[in-house]
């Protein structure tokens, strides 16, 4: 019985304390009960109770003494404290007494009360209890395991208030919450916090005190997994990277801290850890071997960072990388990272089902990777590689998609530089921009290539010589006439001549309109076989501005020729791709407005002419412009002056375009398969098209056209190469801009819901990005026009400005 005396001493005077405060009507007697509960709370000699009544009252009766103060917050006998009692008697016991305690109290005051003075005061001691480092001590009491056994669910419970803190009080404070309770405060402040237990932790360690790291490993976990790791990370990491430089003690408690992460949060701390470090290093320091010992980290590590997600920066793959390159035991699983990297790159599916940008970072995976390989790996590996060279290289030259040739011509290029077979290098010519340029420098920076030597440098203090005034020298002028235009360009052997008779054709053409009509056709031919034998600048500009001019000019009997030879025999692909560019670049010169002046001839442009379904942000512009001529508007009048009407040179020869490419598609030739191998050709088709469709917006034949082009294009909506697919959405996009409402609905009729059901599966579903966007945009042209239709079934199919 003796043992109980304690502990019933103790209930006794709590419970005397809680009827004083409850019943006194002496203003005496309320300071004296609140002196009593603080004074368990002093340590120290000069202490008035006992070691045994203090660790009894802070283990049964702390909780239940907070509580009763928060309950009698509003009572009239807390009101009667002066402020320096408030601040001495009551506030202290919240900020002197264990600190998981008194956090969990003061959170469910704050969720409980209503908007009062009580509330206030209670937020502002939540405030100084953050403010005077509570929370290290919270912290650290887990660390020492000297905080009370408690059960995993009151575990769970206090977890969840301190890192949810900022989120509660918002929830209960809003408008009104206090700046430290934000998160851009808190969770730094939390992770401060953080560091300070730790560095006790280190001190006592060294001491000889043991220690724990689980509690501060699961706050750490909780964190992270609630979104908050960026910030929390910025504030540790720089911190533990630093200790860890020299200090074998600080590398022990980074290790047991992420050996105790939960592993339900595994993945959200290592994701953040290795993107707040600065090199693999300091990754390796402060993980240590966890990869090796942890599944969860491993899988997070060689598998998720590489291969399931891509939307990290490439220094987190050479963090990721280097580190399992920076240790022995590790350096096995960098073997296998780059077995799965290469068999990644290699596979035919990825290169057709995968977004560009996933297969960017692969490729950018695979290099760091192979960089990294001592040449004793190299050599046990290089079948391996070679396989996966020869496998991914045809995957990636075959795809339609330009950026993906490059990637695997340049990724091709490294591969046989590092392995050197044979002696021999492939070598490939791309045009480089910053996306080859990074990739180059992958292999090329850490394996420690030299670079060449500047030979330019013994050069710099020699004068120029000054040849501004100086003319080049032709025997030559350019031709004055159309007719010698085309003899030079048939059979003329000399550059000059050539070179200069393809600069003046296009003017020529434009000029003289009757004399381009007699051979019209027959310099078209010229023109789509010619080849730049002799290196002219500009030539495939130059070429196709003036083919381009001959359709204009003549525009019937060049179309058909054109439309007819797409599908001819004896046609390499660039030369049907030129058809399509030709066609698409005349019919939307022709669909805009004539003005008095003579038109300037076309200037040289870029080698190959994009197609307005490659670019989703021009597309999406077309779309709101399309979406406001829909809306109207009630304006006071006309607030610009209203353009000059002018006929549409194109609506009534838009058929001359459009139907001679819908005949003999399904029709395999010796060289040529549009539903077949020859996807690009295909795409190109596709998205002129839905160029012409586009153009034909209000002429008569527009509901004609759509019927035919929705038919054509259904065929091929689930097309496996993205470019294919990008050109089906652009063409339903066009129909539903230039297709009148009423004829959607009569029409389309039958379409129209299955339509409505593929396009909301592709916004969702689609690998390509593009893809997702046309489909959204495909879906609100056509819920406008149904909308408008229904609403006004008898409006004019030709819409006139309001």
């Amino acid at each position: 019985m003796e043992s109980l005396k304690p502990s019933a001493e103790v209930r006794l005077a709590v419970s005397h304390c809680f009827q004083t405060l409850s019943k006194s009507t002496d203003s005496k007697d309320i300071p004296a009960a609140l002196q009593k509960l603080n004074s368990y709370l002093d340590e120290g000699p000069e202490s008035p109770t006992t070691s045994v009544h203090r660790a009894e009252f802070r283990r049964t009766h702390f909780t239940r003494s907070l509580q009763f103060l928060v309950n009698n917050i509003q009572a009239d006998w807390f009101h009667k404290l002066t402020a320096t009692q408030r601040t001495e008697l009551w506030d202290s016991l919240f900020l002197r007494g264990p600190p998981e305690q008194a956090l969990l109290v003061l959170m469910e005051g704050i969720g409980q009360l209503s908007l009062s003075s009580g509330l206030d005061h209670l937020v502002n001691i939540t405030e100084k209890f953050l403010q005077s480092g509570r929370l290290t001590d919270l912290l650290w009491s887990y660390c020492l395991e000297t905080a009370p056994s408690d059960s995993p669910q009151l575990r769970e419970t206090l977890l969840g208030r301190i890192v949810a803190l900022p989120d509660l009080t918002a929830n209960r404070l809003h408008p009104n919450n206090k700046p430290l309770f934000l998160p851009q405060q808190y969770y730094p402040l939390l992770a401060a916090e953080m560091l300070t237990a730790l560095d006790r932790t280190c001190q006592a360690l060294k001491d000889g005190t043991d220690c724990s790291l689980t509690f501060m490993a699961q706050t750490l976990g909780k964190v992270c997994i609630q979104g908050h790791s960026t910030v929390v990370l910025a504030v540790l990491v720089p911190h533990l990277s630093m200790c860890t430089c020299s200090d074998m003690v600080w590398q022990r408690i980074c290790w047991k801290l992420l050996e105790n992460v939960p592993q339900r949060w595994m993945d959200s701390v290592l994701t953040g850890l290795v993107e707040a470090v600065r090199g693999p290093d300091a990754l390796g320091r402060i993980i240590g071997n966890l990869v090796l010992t942890n599944k969860k980290a491993q899988f997070v590590i060689t598998h998720k960072l590489l291969l399931l997600q891509y939307k990290y920066e490439t220094q987190t793959l050479r963090v990721v990388l280097g580190y399992l390159a920076a240790d022995r035991d590790r350096r096995p699983l960098l073997i296998q990272v780059l077995r799965s990297l290469s068999q990644a790159w290699a596979n035919p599916s990825a290169v057709k089902h995968t977004p560009v940008e996933q297969q960017l970072y692969v490729s950018k995976a695979l290099l760091l990777s192979v960089a990294l390989l001592k040449d004793s790996e190299l050599l046990e590996l290089r079948s391996e590689l070679l396989q996966c060279l020869l496998g991914g290289m045809q995957s990636h030259l075959d795809s339609s998609v330009l950026r993906i040739r490059r990637m695997g011509m340049v990724v091709g290029e490294c591969l046989s530089s590092r392995m050197d077979i044979s002696g021999t290098k492939l070598k490939f010519e791309y045009d480089q921009d910053e996306e080859t340029q990074e990739l180059l420098s992958l292999i090329t920076h850490t394996t420690g290539e030299d670079t060449e030597p500047d030979l330019n440098t013994s050069d710099d203090e020699l004068t120029p010589y000054d040849m501004s005034g100086d003319q080049e020298i032709s025997q030559a002028s350019p031709p004055r006439y159309i007719r010698d235009c085309l003899e030079t360009l048939i059979s003329s052997e000399d550059p000059v001549r050539v070179e200069l008779s393809l600069k003046a054709a296009e003017g020529l053409v434009r000029r003289n309109v009757f004399a381009t009509k007699e051979i019209s056709v027959q310099l078209t031919k010229v023109l789509l076989h010619m080849e730049d034998k002799y290196s002219i600048k500009s030539f495939v500009a130059l070429r196709q501005s003036t083919m381009v001019a001959i359709v204009v000019t003549d525009c019937i009997p060049v179309t058909q020729y054109l439309t007819t030879e797409f599908y001819s025999l004896n046609y390499s692909l660039r030369q049907r791709l030129d058809i399509l560019e030709v066609l698409a670049l005349a019919a939307q010169e022709l669909s805009k407005p004539t003005s008095n002046k003579s038109r300037p001839p076309i200037t040289a442009v870029a080698d190959l002419t994009p197609y307005p379904g490659d670019n989703p942000v021009h597309w999406r512009q077309i779309v709101e412009k399309r979406i406001q001529s829909k809306t109207k508007r009630l304006s006071k009048g006309a607030t610009q002056t209203p353009a000059v009407a002018s006929p549409n040179r194109y609506a009534p020869v838009a058929g001359h375009f459009f139907f001679p490419l819908l005949s003999n598609y399904d029709k395999p030739q010796v060289t040529f398969d549009l539903l077949g191998s020859d996807h690009l050709v295909l795409g190109r088709l596709i998205h002129t098209l839905g160029l012409f469709m586009h153009l034909a917006v209000n002429a008569p034949i527009a509901a004609q056209m759509g019927r035919a082009l929705l038919d054509f294009v259904w065929a091929v909506r689930y097309h496996v190469d993205q470019t294919v697919r990008r050109g089906v959405l652009f063409a339903v996009c066009a129909v539903f801009i230039s297709m009148p409402s009423q004829n959607l609905l009569v029409d389309l009729s039958d379409q129209l819901f299955e339509t409505r059901s593929w396009l909301a599966d592709v916004a969702e579903e689609d690998p390509d990005a593009d893809c997702r966007s046309l489909a959204v945009q495909s879906l609100v042209l056509l819920d406008k026009s149904l909308k408008k239709q229904l609403q006004d079934p008898q409006a004019p199919s030709l819409e006139s400005g309001s």
